[in-house]
Protein backbone atom coordinates (compact mmCIF):
# COMPACT_ATOMS: atom_id res chain seq x y z
CA UNK A 1 0.00 0.00 0.00
CA UNK A 2 1.19 3.49 -0.83
CA UNK A 3 0.04 6.29 1.45
CA UNK A 4 -0.59 9.38 -0.64
CA UNK A 5 -2.51 11.35 1.93
CA UNK A 6 -2.50 11.38 5.74
CA UNK A 7 -4.13 14.08 7.79
CA UNK A 8 -5.24 14.61 11.35
CA UNK A 9 -9.02 14.77 11.66
CA UNK A 10 -10.23 14.89 15.26
CA UNK A 11 -9.32 14.19 18.90
CA UNK A 12 -11.78 13.42 21.66
CA UNK A 13 -12.55 11.25 24.67
CA UNK A 14 -16.09 10.30 23.64
CA UNK A 15 -16.60 7.56 21.07
CA UNK A 16 -19.99 9.01 20.13
CA UNK A 17 -18.08 11.97 18.70
CA UNK A 18 -15.80 9.82 16.54
CA UNK A 19 -16.34 9.85 12.76
CA UNK A 20 -19.57 8.11 11.73
CA UNK A 21 -18.93 7.56 8.02
CA UNK A 22 -18.37 3.81 8.48
CA UNK A 23 -14.82 3.76 7.11
CA UNK A 24 -12.63 1.03 8.65
CA UNK A 25 -10.47 1.99 11.60
CA UNK A 26 -7.09 0.53 12.49
CA UNK A 27 -6.16 1.48 16.04
CA UNK A 28 -2.73 1.45 17.69
CA UNK A 29 -2.16 0.97 21.40
CA UNK A 30 0.65 -0.01 23.75
CA UNK A 31 2.34 0.71 27.03
CA UNK A 32 3.92 4.09 27.66
CA UNK A 33 7.25 4.60 25.84
CA UNK A 34 6.63 1.73 23.42
CA UNK A 35 7.25 4.02 20.42
CA UNK A 36 3.67 4.40 19.20
CA UNK A 37 3.90 7.94 17.84
CA UNK A 38 7.19 7.20 16.08
CA UNK A 39 5.66 4.09 14.50
CA UNK A 40 2.61 6.02 13.27
CA UNK A 41 4.85 8.70 11.76
CA UNK A 42 6.96 6.02 10.10
CA UNK A 43 3.96 4.17 8.64
CA UNK A 44 2.43 7.35 7.22
CA UNK A 45 5.79 8.80 6.17
CA UNK A 46 4.98 12.01 8.04
CA UNK A 47 7.60 13.25 10.48
CA UNK A 48 5.18 14.99 12.85
CA UNK A 49 1.74 13.51 12.16
CA UNK A 50 1.59 11.98 15.63
CA UNK A 51 3.27 14.00 18.34
CA UNK A 52 6.22 12.27 19.98
CA UNK A 53 7.26 13.22 23.49
CA UNK A 54 10.16 12.66 25.85
CA UNK A 55 7.55 12.12 28.55
CA UNK A 56 5.81 8.74 28.18
CA UNK A 57 2.04 8.52 28.31
CA UNK A 58 1.20 11.90 26.78
CA UNK A 59 -1.57 10.58 24.52
CA UNK A 60 -4.77 10.99 26.51
CA UNK A 61 -7.24 11.25 23.64
CA UNK A 62 -8.62 9.15 20.81
CA UNK A 63 -6.87 10.62 17.76
CA UNK A 64 -8.26 9.96 14.28
CA UNK A 65 -6.11 10.34 11.16
CA UNK A 66 -7.65 9.98 7.70
CA UNK A 67 -5.50 7.89 5.36
CA UNK A 68 -5.93 8.11 1.57
CA UNK A 69 -9.54 9.27 2.14
CA UNK A 70 -10.23 5.56 2.58
CA UNK A 71 -9.57 4.46 6.18
CA UNK A 72 -8.69 5.77 9.61
CA UNK A 73 -5.55 5.28 11.62
CA UNK A 74 -6.48 5.71 15.28
CA UNK A 75 -3.96 6.61 17.97
CA UNK A 76 -5.25 5.44 21.37
CA UNK A 77 -3.99 6.33 24.87
CA UNK A 78 -1.48 3.89 26.30
CA UNK A 79 -2.42 1.38 28.98
CA UNK A 80 0.79 1.87 30.96
CA UNK A 81 -0.57 5.13 32.38
CA UNK A 82 2.89 6.60 33.06
CA UNK A 83 2.74 8.74 36.22
CA UNK A 84 -0.96 9.47 36.65
CA UNK A 85 -3.31 9.71 39.59
CA UNK A 86 -5.83 6.97 40.32
CA UNK A 87 -8.56 9.20 38.89
CA UNK A 88 -6.50 9.80 35.76
CA UNK A 89 -5.92 6.08 35.32
CA UNK A 90 -9.62 5.35 35.66
CA UNK A 91 -10.46 7.99 33.05
CA UNK A 92 -7.93 6.62 30.56
CA UNK A 93 -9.10 3.04 31.17
CA UNK A 94 -12.68 4.07 30.41
CA UNK A 95 -11.65 5.83 27.19
CA UNK A 96 -9.72 2.75 26.03
CA UNK A 97 -12.38 0.21 26.98
CA UNK A 98 -15.25 2.24 25.51
CA UNK A 99 -13.46 2.53 22.19
CA UNK A 100 -12.27 -1.07 21.96
CA UNK A 101 -15.51 -2.69 23.14
CA UNK A 102 -18.08 -0.41 21.52
CA UNK A 103 -16.54 1.06 18.39
CA UNK A 104 -18.16 -0.81 15.50
CA UNK A 105 -15.78 0.68 12.93
CA UNK A 106 -12.76 -0.86 14.69
CA UNK A 107 -11.41 -3.30 12.12
CA UNK A 108 -8.13 -4.28 13.74
CA UNK A 109 -6.26 -3.28 16.88
CA UNK A 110 -2.47 -3.25 16.67
CA UNK A 111 -0.94 -3.94 20.08
CA UNK A 112 2.61 -2.56 20.30
CA UNK A 113 5.16 -4.54 22.30
CA UNK A 114 8.65 -3.26 23.15
CA UNK A 115 10.97 -5.90 21.69
CA UNK A 116 13.84 -4.81 23.98
CA UNK A 117 12.32 -6.21 27.16
CA UNK A 118 11.19 -9.66 28.37
CA UNK A 119 7.44 -10.44 28.34
CA UNK A 120 5.58 -8.00 30.57
CA UNK A 121 2.54 -9.14 32.55
CA UNK A 122 0.57 -5.99 31.70
CA UNK A 123 0.95 -6.73 27.96
CA UNK A 124 0.00 -10.38 28.36
CA UNK A 125 -3.04 -9.52 30.47
CA UNK A 126 -4.19 -6.88 27.99
CA UNK A 127 -3.92 -9.34 25.09
CA UNK A 128 -5.79 -11.95 27.11
CA UNK A 129 -8.58 -9.43 27.69
CA UNK A 130 -8.76 -8.73 23.95
CA UNK A 131 -9.15 -12.43 23.27
CA UNK A 132 -11.86 -12.82 25.88
CA UNK A 133 -13.64 -9.81 24.38
CA UNK A 134 -13.38 -11.20 20.80
CA UNK A 135 -11.47 -8.15 19.54
CA UNK A 136 -9.56 -8.62 16.25
CA UNK A 137 -5.95 -7.70 16.89
CA UNK A 138 -2.37 -8.08 15.74
CA UNK A 139 0.95 -7.57 17.51
CA UNK A 140 3.69 -5.15 16.49
CA UNK A 141 7.09 -5.60 18.11
CA UNK A 142 8.78 -2.18 18.13
CA UNK A 143 12.37 -0.89 18.33
CA UNK A 144 13.89 -3.90 16.55
CA UNK A 145 17.01 -1.88 15.69
CA UNK A 146 17.91 -1.28 19.33
CA UNK A 147 19.57 -4.64 19.97
CA UNK A 148 21.47 -7.52 18.41
CA UNK A 149 19.45 -9.88 16.20
CA UNK A 150 19.84 -12.86 18.53
CA UNK A 151 18.51 -10.83 21.47
CA UNK A 152 15.60 -9.61 19.35
CA UNK A 153 14.77 -13.19 18.35
CA UNK A 154 14.99 -14.35 21.96
CA UNK A 155 12.68 -11.63 23.27
CA UNK A 156 10.05 -12.00 20.56
CA UNK A 157 10.09 -15.79 20.79
CA UNK A 158 9.78 -15.64 24.58
CA UNK A 159 6.73 -13.42 24.24
CA UNK A 160 5.11 -15.68 21.64
CA UNK A 161 5.82 -18.73 23.79
CA UNK A 162 4.06 -17.02 26.69
CA UNK A 163 1.05 -16.45 24.46
CA UNK A 164 1.01 -20.11 23.45
CA UNK A 165 0.33 -21.00 27.08
CA UNK A 166 -3.16 -19.53 26.64
CA UNK A 167 -3.69 -19.37 22.87
CA UNK A 168 -4.13 -22.26 20.48
CA UNK A 169 -3.36 -20.02 17.52
CA UNK A 170 -1.09 -16.98 17.58
CA UNK A 171 -2.32 -13.65 16.20
CA UNK A 172 -0.52 -12.06 13.24
CA UNK A 173 2.63 -10.26 14.35
CA UNK A 174 5.18 -7.89 12.84
CA UNK A 175 8.75 -6.86 13.67
CA UNK A 176 9.33 -3.13 13.22
CA UNK A 177 11.80 -0.29 13.64
CA UNK A 178 10.64 3.28 13.19
CA UNK A 179 14.19 4.54 12.62
CA UNK A 180 15.07 1.91 10.00
CA UNK A 181 11.51 1.64 8.58
CA UNK A 182 11.63 -2.10 9.17
CA UNK A 183 8.23 -3.75 8.85
CA UNK A 184 6.53 -0.75 7.23
CA UNK A 185 5.51 -2.53 4.04
CA UNK A 186 4.37 -5.63 5.93
CA UNK A 187 2.02 -3.68 8.24
CA UNK A 188 0.60 -1.51 5.46
CA UNK A 189 0.10 -4.49 3.15
CA UNK A 190 -1.72 -6.30 5.94
CA UNK A 191 -4.09 -3.34 6.31
CA UNK A 192 -4.52 -3.22 2.55
CA UNK A 193 -5.44 -6.91 2.43
CA UNK A 194 -8.09 -6.44 5.11
CA UNK A 195 -9.51 -3.39 3.35
CA UNK A 196 -9.77 -5.31 0.08
CA UNK A 197 -11.50 -8.22 1.84
CA UNK A 198 -14.10 -5.81 3.23
CA UNK A 199 -15.13 -4.71 -0.26
CA UNK A 200 -15.35 -8.20 -1.78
Amino acid sequence: MKINKAQFLISNTDITKCPDDGKPEYAFIGRSNVGKSSLINMLTNHKNLAMTSSKPGKTMLINHFMINDDWYLVDLPGYGFAKRSMKGRAEITKIIEDYILERKALTNLFVLIDSRVPPQLIDLEFIQWLGESNIPFSIIFTKADKMQRNKLDTNTNDFLEKLKEEWEELPPYFITSSEKKIGRDEVLNYIDEINKSLTE
